[in-house]
């Protein structure tokens, strides 16, 4: 397969005014870093199948593991992956932990990947 080749400017020079205007409003590296650590959680079917289930309602690791046929250890694991990255939350009713969705950006994110995912491409 061959690649494409990318093509520059016609001019074949750099622009200085584009430049600047990159430069003033690139992110700082630190939070440039930590949006890339937070799409990586994106990156795991798993962990979207447990967003979704989410959605819903709020349920507890017995729930989710029966929902997705999975072992309750594993689903402990990717509680705790989405937890750290402020994904979902939890409350704790007797001995019994329920998580959910931390908040509703989390939805909003999960739909604009879906609605890119199904945009007919040209």
């Amino acid at each position: 397969m061959e690649k494409e080749k990318i093509e520059c400017c016609s001019e074949n020079q750099v622009h200085p005014d584009l430049l600047k205007i990159v430069n003033d409003t690139m992110p700082e590296e630190t939070e440039l870093y930590d949006l890339a650590e937070l799409f990586k959680v994106f990156g795991d079917s798993t962990r979207i199948r447990i967003l979704f289930v989410l959605f819903e309602a709020e349920v507890c690791v017995c729930d989710l593991a029966a929902a997705l046929s999975m072992t309750q250890s594993a689903i402990s694991h990717q509680l705790r992956i989405l937890k750290q990255n402020k994904l979902v939350k939890c409350r704790r009713e007797g001995k019994s932990v329920f998580y959910s969705l931390a908040d509703d950006h989390v939805r909003s994110i999960i739909a604009q990947g879906r609605e890119h995912i199904e945009e007919d491409v040209i």
